[in-house]
């Protein structure tokens, strides 16, 4: 059983196809679950980047791919992907009710 803000296995696989190829040269780049794992961590619990803990890597690290991503258009890409996916497997009840005296 993983921890509370991380991702299951299952959720990985769905999201890590869409996430861009790792850049080869320079440091060492820390794991892509890892980091996604302290950005997950970092959003459900509201806290500051600085509070992030310590096994998911330096928060700098973090804040820099999770910068890199939101820029780049990496998170859209997860969210139309999975939404896709969803949809073709018939998951997704598209009907919308909106009530515009409470908008």
């Amino acid at each position: 059983m993983g921890r509370r803000y991380e991702l299951s296995d299952v959720e990985w696989e769905a999201l890590s196809r869409y996430l861009p190829s790792a850049v080869t040269g320079g440091r060492p780049r820390v794991d892509d679950r890892r980091v996604l794992n302290g950005i997950v961590w970092k959003i459900r619990a509201g806290a500051a980047w600085r509070d992030v803990p310590a096994r998911y890597g330096s928060w700098q690290s973090i804040y820099t791919r999770f910068r890199r991503w939101a820029l780049d258009g990496t998170f859209e890409r997860m969210l139309a992907g999975v939404q896709a996916d969803a949809d073709a497997a018939g998951d997704i009840d598209w009907l919308v009710s909106v009530d515009s005296t409470i908008v």
